[in-house]
């Protein structure tokens, strides 16, 4: 089995972390998922990592690492280990990749979007908007051996087992059953282009980096299953889960950058406050100081003690 390092089991110490990618500064939604995930590892007396997610290079803009982490510093979000990207760590991504390969798991894809498109179709499977297609599995091969991950002309998959259920608790919403081989299918590793994808990047990250709790936003909600399978065959242990209510436009949309999101406002302290009081009521907070004659340490306090009944922060 592959471990990252060789990382030692959680002894029961909270390890939990937030992890923007640097396409853009901070919105309203992600300074919800920052102050939730802070929020959480203080009530429980742990740790709290910030790790930089600009393994897609091509949406990374420059210099956003940089804004992202002053804007959490304005806010008195402040991280208590050393900051990593994601982009220094390729040869941890394919050491993993490699383990998975040996396990006879792993097989090429050629399909373009518009091929899995033309296919889904072409059997009745109409995909709706917003929505992630399921692979039809076009190019998984009867057999499956050892690939050669040597070839970046074409992209690799994960081979799923037949009827894979995975069961998990999120803090929050409670029990969810996803069947990754009907509503997923076999997913991405390595793009065509070269890039290792989140789903594979993210768990081996969290598994070296020890984390035992993953505090963030429903949008990530169908990604937990992928994970969680990847962490079972890689030997990795499994987090507990919290997903946070996300931010909408008017539109009822997500809040992000492709929907041009306004960045927060944390250019003096008064404005940081108001803008986390702003992402505390979103979070359902209630009672907090108004923010007036309050230092940001100070609000912050109270919004921890405020957090006890807020999914795992009740333990």
């Amino acid at each position: 089995m592959y471990d990252a390092k060789n990382p030692p089991p959680p002894t029961g110490g909270y390890r939990g972390r937030f992890a923007p990618s640097p396409t853009g500064p901070l919105h309203a939604g992600s300074l919800v998922a920052a102050l939730g995930s802070w929020l959480d590892a203080k009530k429980n007396r742990g740790q709290w990592l910030l790790r930089i997610e600009d393994i897609d290079r091509p949406r990374c803009i420059s210099g956003a690492d940089q804004e992202i982490m002053r804007q959490l510093l304005a806010c008195g979000l402040q991280w208590d280990e050393e900051v990593i990207w994601q982009s220094e760590r390729q040869e941890t991504y394919q050491k993993a990749l490699e383990a998975l390969n040996q396990q006879k798991c792993v097989y090429s894809c050629t399909c373009s979007r518009q091929t899995i498109a033309h296919t889904l179709t072409s059997q009745g499977i109409q995909t709706p908007r917003n929505q992630e297609m399921v692979y039809p599995a076009t190019c998984r091969p009867t057999q499956i051996e050892m690939d050669s991950l040597s070839n970046r002309a074409t992209a690799l998959r994960l081979a799923l087992p037949k009827n894979l259920l995975i069961e998990f608790e999120d803090e929050h919403l409670g029990s969810h059953t996803e069947n990754v081989s009907t509503q997923v299918g076999d997913f991405v590793l390595r793009r065509n282009d070269g890039l290792f994808t989140y789903q594979l990047a993210v768990v081996v990250d969290d598994a070296e980096q020890n984390i035992t709790h993953i505090v963030r936003g429903t949008d990530l909600l169908n990604n937990t299953a992928r994970q969680i399978h990847l962490q079972n065959i890689l030997g990795f242990s499994r987090p507990k889960y919290l997903h946070l209510p996300l931010v909408v436009d008017e539109h009822g949309e997500k809040l992000s950058k492709q929907t041009l999101a306004t960045q927060i406002n944390t250019e003096n302290s008064q404005s940081a406050l108001l803008e986390l009081q702003k992402a505390a009521t979103h979070l359902g907070l209630r009672n907090l100081p108004s923010g007036e004659n309050r230092s940001i340490a100070e609000w912050l306090l109270a919004a921890t003690h405020a957090w006890s009944n807020y999914g795992s922060g009740k333990t």
